[in-house]
Parts: structure tokens; sequence; C-alpha cells
């Protein structure tokens, strides 16, 4: 069941990916108001269903990016299977996938097969090196192409180890520039009755974020490093301790800098020679740090949010996951939703932060399926 009046209402998605680029993508298309059709395999279905945390033996993981969904088990090696699969493509407008390159040309659903079956259907793949080029036939997952697409080499604290963030960017970037390509490519069909295919890499998509570091060591032929929470080339952009935790401050311009320092009881300090300036202060970031940390440590971070909130100042705290959790401008944003899981338990989990219209919101949230739970109404539908 997916939202009724979201933008995508209308659109069927035939999906056959699983773990988490793949579903994070097909989620977001759900939770636009496409009907999301997920297919997996028979017995142990999507792999991320054996992975924890778990509540009544229902996987925690896969409940966060599989609600709004259906889900019916076929083997696509069975030929009657393969007839369902079929039937539901005909009418379908989309199909999501996300094996290794090669693998749905060993099931006989190549582009080229569907295409010329199936005219109007886009066809999605999101792989981990794409569909061409010499690493096409590689496996990967989300922290190898963290490492090999070098934001592994821009994250951690100056002169310590390479760090993986904290998230799988490297599935979640590929699930959103699927959606992208995907709504472009219907976008496209509007206009030609034509179906295109959409080939998204892991990889690639890793490179796409490092906007900032190929562009400076194109500029400057400095190989960019770990730098912390510190940004390189603007400062004050950084997290400062305070008297019982941190705040991030970022100044963009020397007017807010001024502004910054007004709030702080400093006002002299824009007019030091050494921060007078975008980058006079960006060449002496450690000593401005030093600054703001000795007065910053002397009230609270509750304290200094008050006073740089009334002066116009960016910060804000640093927050961890309860304090996400308990945030009111969060709640308002419905950016927390409550699915079902296990025997009548509510798991929390992140919402869709895409808000169209004034009125749009998320509706009803379904759980994320039990394995094959809508076979009988899509065998119905779709069955011989």
């Amino acid at each position: 069941m997916s939202t009724p009046h979201g933008p995508l209402h209308g659109i069927t998605v035939v999906d056959l990916t699983r773990v988490l680029a793949g579903p994070y993508c097909t989620m977001m298309l759900a939770d636009l108001g496409a009907r999301v059709i997920k297919i997996e395999n028979p017995g142990r279905g999507d792999d991320s269903r054996q992975v924890g945390p778990f509540v009544d033996g229902e996987s925690a993981y896969f409940a966060s990016v599989n609600r709004n969904k259906s889900s019916i088990a076929l083997d696509l090696k069975d030929p009657a299977d393969r007839a369902v699969l079929d039937r539901m493509l005909a009418s379908a407008d989309v199909l999501v996938e996300n094996f290794r390159a090669g693998v749905m040309d060993k099931l006989g659903y190549t582009w080229d097969q569907l295409h010329a079956r199936f005219p109007r259907l886009v066809y999605a793949s999101i792989s981990g090196f794409g569909q061409t080029g010499p690493y096409r036939n590689r496996p990967a997952y989300d922290m190898v192409v963290q490492a090999m697409g070098g934001l592994m080499s821009v994250t951690g604290e100056p002169g310590g180890n390479p760090a993986r963030v904290g998230v799988s960017i490297g599935d979640i970037g590929a699930g959103l520039y699927a959606t992208i390509g995907i709504q472009a490519a219907l976008l496209r069909r509007a206009a030609t009755d034509v179906g295109e295919r959409v080939d998204i890499s892991m990889l690639d998509c890793q490179v796409a974020l490092l906007e900032n570091p190929i562009a400076r060591f194109s500029a400057t032929g400095s190989v960019p490093k770990p730098l912390g929470t510190r940004h390189p080339s603007i400062t004050p952009f950084d997290m400062f301790a305070t008297q019982d935790g941190y705040i991030v401050i970022a100044v963009g311009n020397d007017a807010l800098f001024a502004r910054l320092c007004e709030a702080l009881g400093h006002p002299e300090w824009a007019g030091d020679a050494r921060f007078a300036s975008v980058p006079a202060r960006n060449e002496h970031h450690a000593a401005l740090k030093s600054c703001l940390e000795s007065r910053l440590r002397e009230a609270s971070t509750a304290e200094w949010e008050a006073i740089l909130e009334t002066a116009g100042v960016p910060h804000g705290p640093l927050n961890g996951v309860p304090q996400i959790m308990d945030n009111a401008h969060v709640a308002a944003r419905q950016m927390l939703l409550d699915v079902g899981i296990g025997e009548d338990k509510q798991l929390r989990v992140a919402g869709n932060p895409i808000k169209i219209g004034a009125t749009w919101h998320a509706g009803e949230v379904r759980r994320a399926p039990r394995l094959d739970q809508d076979r009988d109404a899509l065998l119905d539908e779709f069955g011989a």
C-alpha cells in the first residue's frame, strides 16, 4: 500500500533489490506514492532479513528501508514464477535491480531483452561499479566504495587513520542518485513514450560526492587530507568545546564573523589582522580556535545557543541519536515514523525528507512486509 496522494501515485515499481542501496531507492519511490512490489528469493528473502538487531525475530535493519512495499517470493529459475514476473513487467513502469553486473543477463532479463518486449519500462540497475568499465564484474559493499571512491581519505582526525563515514553513505548515496535517475527517466518517457536504462555505480556516486576535494586538488595540487570537523577553506567552520559539551559554529563571511565576535564579547577579534578576512582566518585557524574555545568554555552549550541565535550566527549543538529522537523540530517535519514490527510492536525509523506541496505529508505508513506476505493477492492479479 503506497501513499495514496503522493506525486508518484499511479507508478508501479517491480523491485528486484536487496540489502540497502536498491531497497533505499525503492523505499523513497514508495514514500512518494509509487506502488512497489518487492520480489524476494524463496526461503530466505532479502539478505538483510538476517541482519540484526531483531525485534520478535524480525530484522529492524530490513524494516527501516522496506516500508510501504508488497512482498512475493519468486524463483526466477522456475518457468511458472518467471511467467508471474513477466506479467508484472508488462504493466509496470519501473524495474529496479541491484545485482552485480551480468547477473540479470544470466537470468535472461537484460536491458535489450526487456526493452524489446516492454518499450515503456524504465530499467534501473544499481551496482558497485556500473554496467561498463574494467571493474564492472567486481562485487562491492559500502565500505569498499567509500575506500575506493576517496571518501575515507578525507574523513577522520588530522594525522589519524582513514575513517569510514558513520552511515552507509556508499549505499545510501547510490540509492538517492538512482531515485533521481528513475524520476528523470519517467519524465522523459512522458514526452517520448519510451523507457530508458538508468545505470548507477556506487563508486561513481562516491566520486560525485567528492565535489570539494576534487576541485581543490585540481586548483592547488595539494592532496586533501582528513581535517576532523574543520572546513578546508572557511574559518571558523568547526566544532568547538563549551563548558559542558560541543557546539558547531559556521561563519562563511566577514560580516558574520564580526557578529560572532560581538556576541562573544570580543569585538576586537574582528579587527585582528590574523582574523580580518576569510583567507587570513583560514591561515590562522589554530590560533582562532584557541581564542574561541577559551571563551566558549565559560558557558554551557545551551547558553551559547541562545546568544548565537539572537545574534543570527549559524550554529548548532552536537546532537546524538537520542537528542534527534526527542527533537521537536525533527518531529514537526515528520522525520521520524513509527512502523510496525514483530508482535504488535512499533519501530521508530527515519522519515522521508522530500516535502512536496503545502499540505502533502507522509500519509499512512505500511510496515515492511513479511516474506511472501502478499503472495495470494499478487497471484490473483498477475498469476496465470
